[in-house]
């Protein structure tokens, strides 16, 4: 094995291949006691650059990171002893560990990937990395070497997945191999340095009784979404960015049965649905000869001709939306979708926005018809000043009243204020409004308790 990853090396080459001892390091000055982050920053830097010309690239991914470690271990040994670095027990294991985050992972980035309390990973140029837990961003000590350290981590990422990020395309969207987005920025447009984020993919997907545990539903809301979906009722969830859209969708989509077909559209797939039956779709972007983009307008169209009982779009964003809602008026019941915008008012306006990016001239009167025939349901989610997510409105579209698309609200979030920890004090109530779908739930065989939407109902 040893010769499989070091080709024919042995230690005579590794003698020939380890740098010569010399009196002062390249970045020695770094490496003496100024904080261990920094010192180990610049070392395990310095030994991935030397095991590089060592490593048969080809075979790495073949091999188990234990394995691999059990043979770098001797080799960095070797190199240390040669520039006269002293460590103990601890920091050589930790300069080990690190060395196999650059050289299988992500570097710096790779205990957050690990860390199942990080959301999000926000890298602000080479110097500074922030996370995300429990919905509040926090600094870390975590730091690149400098920016071409970053750009190998970067360029790592997007070769994976068969793209680049340079100058004449400075911006790339991107998905780890366990399907966390990735979003890349480098100079001339990004200012001070490269910027990478990271939207970490749940292992384990916030189920329904979860989101209620955690406040962002309450049980009545919980039983009305339900009811929706068993019903086949059409669904828009609206929020801002990391409000919590796709995490309700998913949410949602296990009430859907198992004897339906479901097709789900999405930019970046991240939809983890629990159901037998699925076909996901991922759109496209344009290679490097600006051929080949497949949009998400053409995966839905394609969609129509797969039999789908249900389609799922992760999130509409262009001209897909006027096919979305004629899925949904010709058959389609039961789809979802979500979108960005700060109400179910203004959720409903970029629809009709969208609608106006095909081209085609469509009447208000007569698209605001068809939107109110199409969605029954809009449910606002919203990222609060705690950084909790929480359901702040649930509204059901009755129809039109002249040009004006009509609208009765079910649920509310109110607030009482903060308390001394600083989170949002509130709760969910019921508006004592009865819905319109209750009829069709019936329809379809699904109960509603009596008192589910009175005023004195209790969660």
């Amino acid at each position: 094995m040893f010769q499989k990853v070091f080709g024919e090396t042995n230690e005579a080459d590794s003698a020939k291949k380890a740098p010569p001892a010399s009196t002062e390091l390249p970045m020695q000055s770094a490496l003496r006691p100024e904080g261990m982050v920094a010192r180990n920053t610049e070392l395990k830097v310095f030994l991935h650059e030397k095991l590089l010309g060592m490593l048969n690239l080809g075979v790495l991914d073949k091999v188990t990171r234990d394995d691999l470690g059990r043979q770098l271990a001797p080799l960095i040994r070797d190199l240390l002893s040669s520039e006269n670095i002293a460590l103990n027990n601890s920091e050589y294991n930790q300069i080990v560990t690190e060395v196999l985050d650059e050289v299988l992972g992500l570097g710096p980035l790779e205990p957050f990937l690990k860390d199942p309390t990080v959301s999000d990973i926000l890298v602000n140029t080479y110097r500074q990395v922030y996370v995300e837990r429990s919905g509040r961003l926090e600094p870390t000590p975590a730091h690149f070497k400098d920016e071409r350290h970053l750009m190998r981590i970067i360029q790592k990422i997007v070769g994976a997945v068969g793209r680049r990020v340079d100058e004449s395309q400075p911006w790339v969207d991107a998905r780890l191999a366990d399907g966390s987005r990735v979003n890349v920025l480098v100079p001339p447009c990004a200012v001070d340095g490269p910027l990478l984020s990271i939207r970490k993919f749940s292992k384990t997907p916030l189920t329904v009784a979860k989101l209620v545990e955690l406040g962002t539903i309450d049980r009545r809301i919980a039983l009305v979404l339900e009811v929706v979906a068993r019903s086949r009722l059409n669904v828009l969830i609206s929020g801002g960015t990391g409000s919590g859209k796709t995490t309700l969708l998913n949410a949602m989509s296990s009430f859907v049965s198992n004897r339906e077909r479901i097709i789900t559209i999405e930019d970046t797939a991240e939809l983890q649905l629990q159901q037998t039956h699925v076909g996901r779709m991922e759109s496209r972007p344009p290679n490097l000869e600006n051929a080949g983009e497949v949009s998400q307008r053409d995966l839905l169209r394609n969609a129509l001709r797969m039999r789908p009982d249900r389609i799922i779009v992760g999130e509409v964003r262009g001209a897909e939306v006027l096919d979305m809602l004629q899925a949904m008026n010709t058959g389609h019941d039961g789809s979802m979708t979500t979108v960005h915008a700060n109400s179910p008012r203004d959720a409903l306006t970029r629809l009709e926005h969208m609608v106006g990016m095909t081209g085609i001239e469509i009447p208000v009167r007569s698209l605001r018809s068809q939107m109110a025939s199409a969605l029954n349901l809009v449910v606002q989610v919203q990222r609060l000043s705690d950084g909790r997510r929480r359901v702040v409105s649930v509204q059901e579209i009755t129809g039109t009243e002249g040009d004006t698309m009509t609208m009765q609200e079910l649920f509310r979030f109110e607030r009482q204020g903060l308390d001394a920890a600083g989170n949002v004090v509130g709760h969910h109530v019921p508006t004592g409004i009865r819905p319109k779908f209750v009829q069709k739930a019936e329809e379809n065989g699904v109960q509603i308790p009596p008192d589910l939407f009175r005023m004195d109902g209790k969660a």
